[in-house]
């Protein structure tokens, strides 16, 4: 590698470094403040960069805003995915009683951080402001993915068409903890098993493991 190429990805790499603080920055600001609440002297000063550097990486506000929800959620389904591959890959296949344990695992850990506030603002942003939508809808569809592999390694039948209305109750249940400061594991455990059992009841009964 010669010494161009050296300063070339050095270069790069700080680039990108100041790019990902701007975005958790802007996250950041959001869940605190609202997204009425933001400016570029407000981002600049808390990711730490000039004013030219952000405007450079982020010429406009709602590009800012998409990219931000796209990190964050990027973020999440890495998170979750790892989860889920695990919850696939388990022999004998887990119970309903396991997988809801891992799935109020993955929200307590998720709602520990400041970013699913700023997510929830930036999807009703999205209801408001048509160039955010793709990101939004784009969110939305990672996390049916993943809520699909879990009904997979519970062998619910047609576990695609069932994603959906997981991710709404999980959504749902989010929200109302966000806005509570309270998340009840046994409604969650029981909120999907109303959702497992009824899916099972359009096709075939649920497997059964001995001693459950």
């Amino acid at each position: 590698m010669t010494p161009a190429t050296t300063v070339d990805v050095s270069e790069e790499s700080t680039a990108a470094g100041a790019r990902e603080r701007i975005l958790h920055a802007t996250l950041e600001l959001i869940a605190n403040d609202g997204i009425g609440a933001l400016s570029n002297r407000r981002i600049a000063k808390a990711a730490t960069v000039s004013l030219g550097t952000l405007t450079y990486h982020f010429p406009s506000q709602a590009e800012l805003l998409r990219e931000g929800l796209l990190l964050y959620v990027g973020e999440e389904v890495a998170r979750i995915s790892a989860i889920a591959d695990g919850l696939r890959a388990r022999r004998p296949h887990p119970s309903l009683r396991e997988i809801s344990g891992e799935v109020q695992q993955a929200i307590a850990a998720g709602l520990a951080r400041s970013e699913p506030l700023a997510e929830m603002e930036l999807h009703l942003q999205a209801a408001r402001d048509p160039q955010l939508r793709p990101a939004s809808q784009r969110c939305f569809l990672a996390y049916e993915e993943l809520a699909g592999a879990a009904l997979e390694a519970l062998r619910v039948p047609d576990a695609a068409r069932h994603a959906r209305s997981v991710v709404a109750l999980m959504y749902g249940m989010g929200l109302q903890q966000l806005g509570s400061g309270r998340h009840d594991a046994q409604a969650t455990t029981a909120a999907l098993g109303t959702i497992v059992r009824g899916a099972f009841a359009e096709g075939q009964p649920p497997p059964t493991r001995e001693g459950e």
